[in-house]
């Protein structure tokens, strides 16, 4: 009896003959959703803070991330009044971290007339802060400016500017641009 459990046992494992396997492929990361003319607001606390709209929009669920092309982003204070709005190329929107990446021709807009032109500009929501670690470039009723980088808040009121070159309007030919503390002369 026990010869004939083993002849069986031997039987079968032997008899596992898979014919043809197909080969197996690994599929690159494809969108669970693409999207022509996509909108999207963020908020935080219930208060708008954005509004994106995008040509198109490839949405990777599992990733959490949505690749937008040719898009504008228009930001909002706590009273529902537009403060900015960037336009660029494309951007990565990552949806849990509530981070945008604008990459491509951005060009910032505040609503007193500020333009920032960049290659690379990001919005962080939860920080409300856009960074940028990218040669800039600003033009605003009271002067030019250019930069290394930057720190700004949504509106553009409160900037860091990381080896800041400028000249001022108004001002005289070559005098620069007056920095926090300083008087009279601009930079020396």
């Amino acid at each position: 009896m026990k010869r004939l459990i083993f002849v069986a046992i031997v039987a079968m494992i032997g008899c596992k003959d898979r014919g043809v396997q197909p080969k197996r492929t690994v599929v690159a990361d494809s969108a669970d959703q693409v999207i022509a003319g996509m909108t999207m607001t963020v908020s935080l606390n219930g208060v708008l803070q954005s509004k994106v709209v995008a040509d198109s929009a490839w949405m990777y669920q599992m990733r959490g991330v949505d690749d937008l092309k040719r898009m504008t982003v228009t930001m909002y204070d706590t009273t529902g009044k537009i403060i900015s709005t960037v336009k660029a190329d494309a951007g990565i929107y990552r949806v849990r971290e509530q981070h945008l990446d604008a990459r491509g021709h951005v060009v910032a807009t505040s609503s007193e007339g500020k333009v920032l032109k960049t290659e690379h500009l990001v919005f962080d929501s939860p920080r409300n802060l856009i960074t940028s670690d990218t040669a800039f470039s600003s033009t605003s009723p009271k002067g030019n400016v250019s930069g290394a980088h930057f720190e700004a808040d949504p509106g553009f009121k409160n900037v860091q500017i990381y080896k800041m070159t400028g000249i001022e309007k108004g001002g005289g030919k070559g005098r620069g641009v007056l920095l926090p503390g300083q008087r009279g002369g601009g930079v020396k």
